[in-house]
Order: structure tokens, then sequence, then C-alpha cells
């Protein structure tokens, strides 16, 4: 380190070293989040708000304060990378008989490019400037956003997700901890406004009111964390999205400042736009992991993704979506077995569905996708 820098120079240099890199914004923070924080985390937990994402509860002191964490930290150098789609995402809901994807999952796994870069950059700062430093890629209790937030980078909306001027709701985020102090840039106000599309388009009002959101209720936590059967109250909500949910996020003003990602490792893989639901449906163990190998769809696991295709199916109302859904209905994961009876539930008329459930249901195993079977008879309709 240069005995003449300054820690203004010292924090340019870092900065350029970033934008450098790679990453569309670099900006500094304290390593403080404020009690506030702390408090919302606090009040999430003891909610019930995180449905089965039991991690989040481990450990809060070191989730809510970053000396905690890791004491040597003095600054926070939070990285941005733009995924921005070139088009608006939700035009994919009206296709039924496709499978609308999050745009972050629809390239490579961001993850493993942001990891790399920080890493990368994070040596260079190490070796430099003679420091110690830490990178944390979603994949440590750092509270990621508010550390955007007090960075400069933008604000947590009313949708909880970070937002930023310049480029809307469209930003990866990554932390490398330094143990050098360097005065931070200023924060980012919030904009939000009296503006409230995103929590008036949630397709099942998982926020709940401005900055509160119900993880249990929203569609991104449903399709991707939650490891059991979707709750019956949100399946027609579900509509045809396989995995996550773009709703809140597309529907952001601020959207307008944003320009089209440009990174390749970003860009939707032609395979993972708008693919056919009876094609997926049709995906065995193997045939699933080679389709998603180094994406994020992949760390969900067959069964899951399927159990997600299934209900689309049965959302779809279209005819030629009754073959693959029967072929479900033998399959050996009992979670996609109970998907596809409430899909052919929906596809069947009243009398084939019961005539089928007269077939099936006595030699069902599984008491779980038992339930399914008699949840659907017991309906007026069904029972007819």
């Amino acid at each position: 380190m240069s005995a003449t820098a300054t820690p203004n120079s010292l924090k340019e240099q870092i900065r350029r070293q970033a934008l450098e890199a790679g990453f569309d914004a670099a900006r500094f923070a304290a390593p403080d989040y404020g009690g506030r924080t702390a408090a919302e985390l606090a009040a999430f937990l003891s909610e019930g708000r995180a449905g089965t994402m039991d991690w989040l509860a481990r450990n809060p002191e070191r989730r809510g304060d970053p000396k905690v964490l890791w004491p040597e930290v003095r600054s926070i150098l939070v990285l941005g990378a733009n995924y921005a789609p070139a088009q608006d995402p939700l035009t994919a809901l009206a296709a039924k008989d496709r499978g609308a994807i999050s745009v972050y999952a629809q390239g490579d796994d961001y993850h493993d490019l942001m990891k790399t870069r920080a890493k990368h950059l994070a040596r260079e700062l190490a070796e430099r400037y003679s420091i110690e430093v830490k990178v944390f890629v979603d994949t440590a209790p750092v509270m990621e956003k508010p550390a955007a937030m007090r960075a400069g980078l933008g604000w947590q909306g009313k949708h909880t997700n970070l937002v930023s001027r310049t480029f809307g709701s469209w930003l990866f985020l990554a932390e490398v901890f330094l143990a050098l102090d360097l005065p931070p840039d200023e924060p980012e106000t919030d904009h939000c406004g009296s503006c409230s599309r995103c929590i008036e388009v949630c397709p099942t009002r998982a926020i709940t009111g401005p900055y509160r959101i119900d993880a249990r209720a929203c569609l991104s936590y449903l399709t991707i964390e939650h490891k059991g059967p979707i709750p019956r109250q949100y399946r027609a909500a579900f509509g045809n999205r396989i995995f996550g949910c773009d709703d809140c996020l597309a529907v952001c003003p601020w959207n307008k400042y944003a320009k089209a990602c440009s990174e390749p490792a970003f860009l939707p893989r032609a395979e993972l736009t708008a693919p056919r639901l009876t094609d997926l449906a049709m995906l065995d163990d193997a045939e699933f992991r080679a389709l998603f190998k180094g994406s994020p769809i992949k760390r969900i696991g067959r069964n899951r993704f399927l159990r997600n295709v299934a209900l689309a199916l049965g959302n779809s109302g279209s005819p030629e979506a009754v073959e693959p859904v029967m072929r479900l209905l033998s399959d050996e994961a009992p979670l996609v077995r109970g998907a596809a009876v409430w899909a052919a539930a929906r596809l069947l008329p009243s009398a084939a569905f019961v005539a089928l459930a007269e077939e099936r249901l006595p030699a069902e195993s599984d008491v779980e996708v038992q339930g399914e079977w008699q949840a659907e008879l017991s309906k007026p309709a069904a029972a007819a």
C-alpha cells in the first residue's frame, strides 16, 4: 500500500479494479446495518414468515451484524452485476403450454461467475494492499440487501428486493469484506413513493404490505425452497411458473432505466426460454441433470421441478397436457404423483376423474398422495 495514498484515493482505486473485473457497480459500506435490520429479521423469523428456511434462524447475531460474522472487517465492498432482461418477462405467463422460468435462472448459475470474479478481485486486493479479505456470494449469513442499501447501490423496495435507479430490480450481488478502513459511500434513500405496483401484482398476495413479505405464500419460495407439496390454496395462482416468480420485479417502474444485460453467462439459454411443459414432464433424473447442468434449477432436483411442472400442466387447460399428466401419476416420486392428481382433476371431466381414482387410489401406498385423491373426490363436482 502506498504511504501517500489517502483512504479516498484507495477507495477509488479499488472501485476501478472492481469495474475492470467485470462488475457493473461497486460501492462501499461501513460494516454496520443498523439496529433496524436485526429487528426486522427477528420479526420475520418469530412470525414464521420464513417458512421452512430454517437456515435463516441459525446464528441470527452473525446475520444481523457483519462484525460478529468477521470481527476484522472494517469496510464492505458491495458488488453488483446487471441481469436485466431484454423483454418483459411477464409475457411468458400468457403461453400456458410453456413454462415460465425466472429471469435469473434462464442463464448460467450466477453464483459461479460472481464468486469466481469476486474471489479473483479479492486476491488482487489482498496482495496489492496487504490486507485480509473475505468473499460472500449468497453463501453465508450476510444480509446482502441492507449492505447494498447502505453502500448506495439501491434501496429495498416495497417488494423487499433491491431497487436501483440505474439497474431497476435486476442486480446480482456479492460482497468483499475488507480489513481496511475506507470511507463509506452515501446510502441510497427510498424512492418508491406512493407506487404499489409490486404489491398489487403479486399472484398470491405474499407481499402483505409495504416492505413486508410472507415467504410461505411467495411463488419464488414455493417453487424453489419449499420441499413438500405446494399448499392447495396457491396452486391455481401458480399459473405456468415452474421456477421462481418475476411479477413484483417486472412491474417496478424503475426498470425503465435499466439496460439489457450483455453478460453472456447471464443471457437466456434457448432451452430455458419458455420450454414446452409436455417436454419437461418426460424428464427422468439423468435427463433433468443434463438439461440443467450449470443452471440454478439443477439445485432443486428433478422431483421438486416435476412437481412444479405437473401443477403448471393442470393450470394449462390444454388437452395435450392429459397424456403427460397420466404419465406423472405413475412417477416413482410421491411428490410428483400428488401434484399430478391435482392436475388430472383439472384436466379430466368429472366422471373420468372419478373412474381414474377408483382405479388408482386402492393401489396408492403414500399417505400424502392418498390425501390428494381424497381431497379431489370430496369436492362436489368430482363426487357428482
